[in-house]
């Protein structure tokens, strides 16, 4: 019955919350007597409320020789803690329908939390007891290796997996970036419980969460239970790993892979988050490849041409790196077509920039799709730790429109010559692309 309200609830609380949110959703800072720190939006409209908490450091914070125990770690938290094992954690889970999941990447291991009022008390419970007390039974561990390694397994099989692998490996080299934070069969295997231990130990820690709280709970409620929740965590975990190295020189990698299709990543370097031109590089990325359908490089490759299904850019934020990424998928017959038609309209916008009209829709775009974001509790929760993990300031959400609509064609015209150069861009293509041939 719990389970059904739960499930009700959130189907309505969109509704609920997504109006006031695109006018201006009012986030409070919060601080627990313990001195930790939260942002907050109160809705008390309905009886629930997501927490999002966020460890910063993730996978990048594995010991050396050790990869992949952060990740293997991070799986075993919901499989027991304290006087509970793994069935009767879950049990305990389903029987308050309390919604917890783990997750790890780089650079942030993130654990979300749906509680209903009623028994909001008894689900923080259960969810500090995955932090403070997990058990990292032995029979826990062997099946959620089991998991992971079959997870790698299947990767290896995969050509997009396979081409963000060997990026991330030639751009990255012996940085914790430059590897799967999976691990391979070997080091997962090889991984104790000792290992695991000292993994939790390195990255759940005082000094390095964020959190985050939307719904119905007042402040005074929530610095109670960040006290609760947080209190007894170590004060440190391990340090970060430093700025990545970006070794990649421009040109092409081909991995040699049975495949009708190619699948091709792309990058180069990218700017910074706290970059003055970092909004002009947003808008103008939008335009090139991130924009979906109106983008030039989907105009260009799969529309005009027919080249692929789909392309896209982004760019990638990390906190050790920053990087201009995209990707495609083409048959092994036309992805030297296709990568020629990405290397002339990046070498295009590079020269010419962009028109009035692109940037006028481009702002209209980014601007009306910005509120749509904050849809519900869990997401704008989401958000609101994301911001954090940033760092960005409190009142970003009212003032980043603003900061959109401020961005000139000059401005993008000049990022455009700084950060899109053709020279630098390489190709990791995996397949069996005819007409290519590697340059590294």
């Amino acid at each position: 019955m719990i389970r059904a309200v739960l499930s009700a609830l959130m189907a309505v609380v969109a509704l609920v919350v997504t109006a006031p949110a695109q006018a201006a959703i009012e986030i409070q800072e919060v601080t627990s007597p313990g001195g930790f720190k939260a942002w907050l939006v109160e809705e008390h409209s309905i009886p629930f409320v997501a927490i999002e908490l966020r460890f910063r450091g993730g996978a990048s914070l594995d010991a050396p020789g050790k990869r992949g125990a952060i990740n293997l770690m991070t799986g075993l938290l919901e499989e027991g803690a304290g006087e509970m094992d793994s069935q009767a954690f879950a049990a305990a889970r389903e029987a308050l329908a309390a919604r917890i999941s783990y997750d790890v990447g780089d650079d942030a291991l993130a654990i979300s939390a749906r509680f209903l009022t009623e028994n909001r008390a008894q689900g923080v419970e259960l969810l500090r007891a995955s932090l403070v007390e997990p058990r990292f039974d032995e029979d826990a561990i062997e099946r959620v290796r089991a998991q992971v390694i079959s997870i790698i397994r299947s990767d290896a099989k995969d050509p997009e997996a396979i081409a963000h692998d060997t990026f991330a490996r030639l751009a990255f080299g012996d940085h914790p970036y430059g590897s799967n934070p999976n691990g391979t069969e070997e080091s997962v295997a090889a991984l104790t419980r000792d290992d695991i231990i000292d993994a939790w130990r390195r990255v759940i820690a005082k000094d390095r969460v964020h959190v985050a709280a939307v719904g119905d709970i007042t402040a005074e409620e929530l610095a109670a239970i960040m006290d609760r929740l947080l209190g007894d965590l170590p004060e440190t975990g391990a340090p970060m790993p430093g700025p990545a190295p970006w070794l990649l020189k421009g040109g092409l990698t081909v991995v040699p892979f049975e495949t009708p299709q190619s699948v091709a990543v792309f990058g180069q370097p990218g700017i910074e988050r706290f970059d003055p031109d970092f909004f002009a590089a947003y808008v103008l990325n939008h335009i090139l490849g991130g924009g979906g359908f109106s983008s030039r490089l989907m105009t260009e490759v799969r529309e005009k041409r027919g080249l692929t299904y789909g392309i896209y850019t982004w760019l990638a934020d990390k906190d050790h790196a920053d990087l201009v990424m995209g990707q495609f998928a083409s048959a092994n017959d036309r992805i030297a077509a296709a990568i020629e038609v990405v290397k002339d309209e990046w070498r295009r916008i590079h020269e010419e920039g962009v028109t009035e009209e692109e940037l006028a829709d481009a702002k209209t775009y980014l601007t009306g799709a910005y509120p749509l974001r904050f849809d519900g509790n869990g997401r704008i929760a989401s958000i609101l730790v994301g911001m954090q993990m940033v760092g960005l300031p409190i009142d970003y959400v009212k003032t980043r429109n603003a900061r959109i609509e401020a961005v000139t064609l000059e401005d993008v015209a000049r990022v455009a010559k700084r950060l899109l150069d053709p020279g630098t861009l390489h190709f990791v293509v995996v397949g069996q692309p005819a007409g290519l041939e590697a340059s590294n």
